[in-house]
């Protein structure tokens, strides 16, 4: 594959864990565990192809509004991968980054997201921003929250001001958000990164996603053309 058509940035909205565990037999929480340990296979074949960043919506802010056993479960799943994963990625060359809000997570949980930041700020084989407590809604509110607290003259206010604003900016536009499950939209994902993505849709669930699955999304974007509005 062409380097020059290889995707900068991969958006990936990870759907269908819990229906992949029913299917398979197993409670349904079992799906987000293999649906997490299948993201760092995914990690490692994306940037083995070129990828520079891999952002993966695995909680956002509406999830919330799920039962209270599921949303421990997640809460629970978030020390494991920011602890016990951390060796692993800091062994692999990736960075980790986090795109998200703090609201709601607890001290403990915040603190092991900034060691985790902190160790890794310097890795430079790939860039694996979570999506964690993250909405494309909330994500603007809280730009405009912080333009106006700039207290930035409205004729100075542009697109890059916007842009310079919202979670991590050095992050770029998303290239191809792919989505598994079979479901078709966004639900809130990247609303401003989005803006020219091309869109990837498959009918596998997440733990299913093999990376011969991710080859073939690679493959439709080398064939897609990308005009920009022109």
């Amino acid at each position: 594959m062409n380097n020059s058509t290889i995707p900068k940035h991969i958006g990936l909205i990870l759907d269908g864990n819990r229906r992949w565990a029913r299917e398979n037999g197993l409670p349904q929480l079992e799906g987000h565990r293999a649906g997490y340990e299948n993201l760092k296979t995914i990690a490692d074949i994306a940037f083995d192809s070129g990828v520079e960043y891999l952002s993966a919506y695995i909680f956002s802010t509406e999830n919330w509004n799920r039962s209270k056993e599921e949303v421990a479960y997640l809460m629970n799943l978030l020390p494991i991968v920011f602890s016990k994963y951390l060796k692993d990625f800091i062994k692999k060359g990736i960075r980790i980054r986090w795109l998200g809000t703090y609201d709601k997570l607890s001290q403990r949980e915040i603190d092991l997201i900034e060691n985790a930041l902190e160790k890794t700020k310097d890795l430079s084989r790939g860039n694996l921003c979570f999506c964690f407590n993250y909405g494309g809604w909330t994500e603007l509110q809280d730009a405009v929250r912080q333009i106006v607290a700039a207290d930035i003259d409205v004729e100075d206010i542009s697109i890059d001001t916007i842009r310079q604003n919202i979670y991590d900016p050095k992050v770029p536009d998303v290239d191809l958000i792919i989505r598994t499950s079979g479901e078709q939209r966004l639900s809130n994902f990247m609303l401003w990164r989005a803006a020219y993505s091309e869109l990837y849709f498959t009918d596998k669930y997440w733990p299913a996603f093999t990376g011969e699955d991710l080859q073939d999304a690679l493959k439709e974007f080398e064939n897609r053309q990308r005009r920009f509005g022109t």
